[in-house]
């Protein structure tokens, strides 16, 4: 049976140049980027172009780029680090209720350690007020951090706004977004965003799992959370990991953000055509979100229920966040989606080798779904 991957929020398929590019350096250019023979060389060679790749997919500078285990050590670093070397100015941090849970936990630890967190809650499903990112920040405000997609509902907070609000507010804070789910499918540009920190991962456009990296603007100081050696400046110690490093510079090199755009935008509208055409759907992603997630219920089956029968016919979702584990959406929560819905939800997850008969596949298995499991509802 053939199957249809939908899951691509949760991760992403390795492209075969970038699995192939993981092989050559762990079995030819084998070296370690320290070490001062030939063929530390040449892997020093391979990190650093591998580095400003990297950087130029988001418009940075390759020594504003901080190689790290993935997304969630990114955010990590960016929030403890930022924490650890303000702590002086100021102790507010703030960040969205909807954010991963790597920014969320790792807020609220530094809340445990006496530093102040005001969490922004949207409106409602569709956003946020402004207006209540700039209530919130003000001159002991050391760090917003802001997520520029969300990764249950595609939801995209006002980004572009905070910089200027910081601004006018004469803080001192630091800026962060965590673009795991934008990078490959918007267009990023540190320089427009005026952030000073952005988390990203490989996994989530065709690279390896287990790489990822922070940006940091330079000028900005952040402090180590790990200690042992001179790698990544000392601010993340440990030697690199060469070939899924260079397995995302791959993956990297090979994003068309605007011609994938394109093609899932147009995915994303004829599947929510589809939808609104059967009974019992509720469309729980705003209008506006990104394109490559749409997040929906089926009124009254549970979504593990309708996760195993789509399996079932080779068609495979998610209920939300991988991290999660099944577990009950914080997002959804924050957007005051209703809970029976929100035990009802589906999220569909794009990727530039999503196709139409994907999309057909699922639409089929759903309504049989909805038409056979509904005798299961309480």
């Amino acid at each position: 049976m053939s199957f249809h991957y939908l899951d691509n929020s949760a991760t992403t398929k390795v492209s075969e140049n970038a699995a192939k590019k993981a092989m050559q350096l762990m079995c030819e250019n084998f070296g370690n980027p320290s070490s001062l023979h030939s063929f530390g060389f040449e892997a020093e060679k391979e990190l650093s172009a591998a580095r400003e790749n990297i950087a130029s997919l988001i418009g940075a500078k390759e020594n504003e780029i901080y190689f790290t285990s993935g997304g969630t050590e990114a955010n990590n670093l960016a929030l403890m680090g930022t924490a650890e070397a303000k702590k002086r100015a100021g102790n507010k941090i703030i960040v969205t209720a909807i954010e991963h849970s790597s920014v969320l936990d790792t807020a609220k630890h530094l809340e445990a350690l006496g530093y102040e967190v005001e969490f922004v809650y949207p409106k409602d499903k569709n956003g946020f007020d402004i207006k209540d990112f700039e209530n919130a920040i003000d001159e002991k405000t050391i760090l917003v951090s802001v997520m520029m997609t969300n990764n249950e509902t595609g939801l995209m907070p006002p980004v572009s706004k905070i910089p200027a609000i910081i601004k006018r507010k004469s803080s001192s804070a630091l800026f962060h977004i965590d673009a795991v789910q934008a990078l490959g499918k918007e267009n990023i540009n540190v320089v427009s965003l005026k952030c000073d920190l952005m988390s990203i991962s490989a996994h989530k456009i065709h690279g390896p799992k287990g790489v990822g990296a922070l940006y940091i603007k330079k000028g900005v100081r952040i402090l180590p959370r790990t200690f042992g050696g001179k790698q990544e400046n000392s601010l993340r110690p440990g030697t690199e990991a060469l070939p899924l490093i260079g397995a995302f510079s791959v993956a990297a090199s090979e994003v068309k953000v605007f011609e994938n755009y394109d093609k899932i935008s147009k995915l994303n509208i004829y599947l929510r055509q589809k939808l609104a055409d059967l009974s019992d759907i509720i469309i729980n992603s705003p209008d506006d979100a990104s394109p490559y997630i749409l997040n929906f219920s089926a009124k009254g089956i549970r979504s593990e229920t309708m996760l195993h029968h789509l399996s079932g016919y080779g068609v495979y979702v998610s209920s939300g966040s991988a991290c999660s584990k099944g577990g009950k959406s914080h997002v959804l929560s924050a957007l005051n989606i209703d809970d029976d819905l929100a035990d009802s939800a589906i999220r569909v997850s794009f990727s530039k080798e999503s196709t139409k008969e994907d999309v057909d596949a699922l639409l089929e298995a759903l309504e049989l779904g909805l038409n056979t499991l509904q005798r299961k509802r309480k």
